[in-house]
């Protein structure tokens, strides 16, 4: 999307959580409940009415709220599925219209063999995808926020990997962030990733996993499970 574009994960982030802020006072307010957005997973939740952006109080809460940007917030207090005034946490992130176009936009290119014109869908889509970058079949990126996704200049997502920018934790709590991939990385197919931080020239092994053990993976590293120690047996003429 336009408003996305050329922005820093920072910046896009902050747009993002604004948005939500935003939806979640409205929902709230609708269905009796306090929302709460916090900078940590499992930390103390700010009640998202006292960060309302329409209100004078609320854009200087909010600005303090956002000093400094995390990478990565938290919402809770949606309520369980079963309680009648629980509010679902996809309608809380997009409005109906959006989440099906994304969904058939995703499906789309799960299906789309590595070309600029698959780059194209998903920067259309909201992601920023630089130049020269390659993403294979089966690869799968997520519809739930796809302007928290930067991949740099150069990169490869073989098949199967997995770029996960949200977490369902049940009770009516849900957090997301950014994934952030750097120039000339390659990633090994069937990886998986939630929010992290990927810088140059690195690369993982196939079928690793990233997340939620790893949040900022080094320039030039090279991630995944050890290879397992193979013992060759010695020729019969060698004793020793």
């Amino acid at each position: 999307m336009k408003k996305y574009r050329n922005k820093s994960p920072e910046e896009v982030i902050k747009l993002v959580t604004t948005e939500i802020i935003k939806r979640a006072i409205k929902l709230g307010k609708k269905k009796k409940r306090s929302v709460f957005i916090s900078k940590t997973s499992g930390g103390k939740g700010t009640d998202v009415l006292t960060l309302n952006p329409k209100t004078d109080e609320g854009r200087i809460n909010l600005e303090k709220f956002f000093t400094p940007i995390r990478r990565h917030y938290t919402f809770s207090g949606l309520g369980s599925p079963e309680e009648p005034n629980a509010i679902k946490w996809r309608i809380l992130n997009l409005p109906f219209f959006r989440r099906i176009l994304l969904v058939i936009q995703v499906g789309i290119s799960f299906f789309l063999k590595g070309s600029p014109a698959k780059n194209k869908l998903y920067r259309w889509m909201g992601a920023h995808i630089g130049k020269g970058t390659e993403i294979m079949q089966m690869a799968w990126l997520d519809h739930f926020r796809p302007e928290l996704i930067f991949i740099g200049e150069n990169s490869l997502l073989g098949a199967y990997t997995q770029l996960t920018v949200h977490a369902y934790e049940g009770s009516g709590k849900f957090r997301y962030g950014i994934i952030e991939i750097g120039n000339n990385c390659t990633i090994g197919a069937g990886t998986g990733m939630g929010p992290i931080q990927i810088e140059d020239n690195s690369r993982t092994l196939p079928g690793t996993t990233l997340s939620p053990y790893f949040s900022i993976i080094k320039s030039g590293s090279v991630v995944g499970w050890d290879p397992p120690n193979v013992k060759e047996p010695k020729p019969e003429n060698e004793k020793f």
